[in-house]
């Protein structure tokens, strides 16, 4: 996708959770798992690249000792739909014992995050709990429920605020969705 793709892109995308919706959701989460993992000394987990906008500002919102690692599995690439699960990179902490917080952009058919949390369980870990920034609304039944959620978003391709579209808007501080007919044609 070319810059001028890019622009016209946005530009025809309708606004979803604005940078205000998305500071509120954040303070919401960090109450919730700051309340839940205070005492738990947990490794948490960023999945790399889609949740690194979330992580930042989420982790200045956690007031408890926490390690931190990151993790790098992907379906997508520069596709707009899924394919095969790629691990990309592990986690360099050992997860023995441990409580684990995986932190994802977003959950959309939910194979990534329960591919994650099965590797993750399977290396040793005590409990593995999720949180996503977003959580799309599809019409079918995910293999994984998060413990923690920001937002809930429709079934269209969303893009911003760590989420790209063919490798392209991260960096917005808003979610945004491609018009309806752009997600049926693709």
């Amino acid at each position: 996708m070319t810059p001028e793709q890019a622009i016209n892109v946005l530009d025809s995308a309708d606004v979803i959770c604005g940078p205000d919706d998305i500071s509120r959701a954040l303070d919401e989460m960090a109450s919730s798992i700051s309340t839940r993992l205070a005492k738990q000394n947990p490794l948490v987990l960023s999945v790399m690249g889609g949740a690194v906008v979330f992580t930042g500002q989420l982790l200045t919102r956690l007031k408890f000792p926490l390690d931190f690692d990151y993790i790098h599995v992907s379906r997508y690439g520069e596709d707009t739909s899924g394919g095969e699960l790629r691990w990309i990179a592990t986690p360099h902490q050992s997860m023995e014992g441990r409580v684990v917080l995986v932190l994802d952009d977003i959950l959309d058919e939910g194979i990534t995050l329960a591919a994650i949390r099965e590797r993750i369980l399977s290396l040793g870990a005590a409990e593995c709990l999720s949180a996503v920034f977003a959580d799309k609304l599809i019409q079918r039944d995910k293999p994984i429920t998060p413990d923690f959620v920001g937002v809930t978003v429709p079934d269209r391709f969303v893009f911003g605020f760590g989420m790209d579209i063919c490798g392209k808007w991260r960096n917005l501080p808003a979610i945004y969705a491609l018009p309806e007919q752009s997600k049926q044609a693709s």
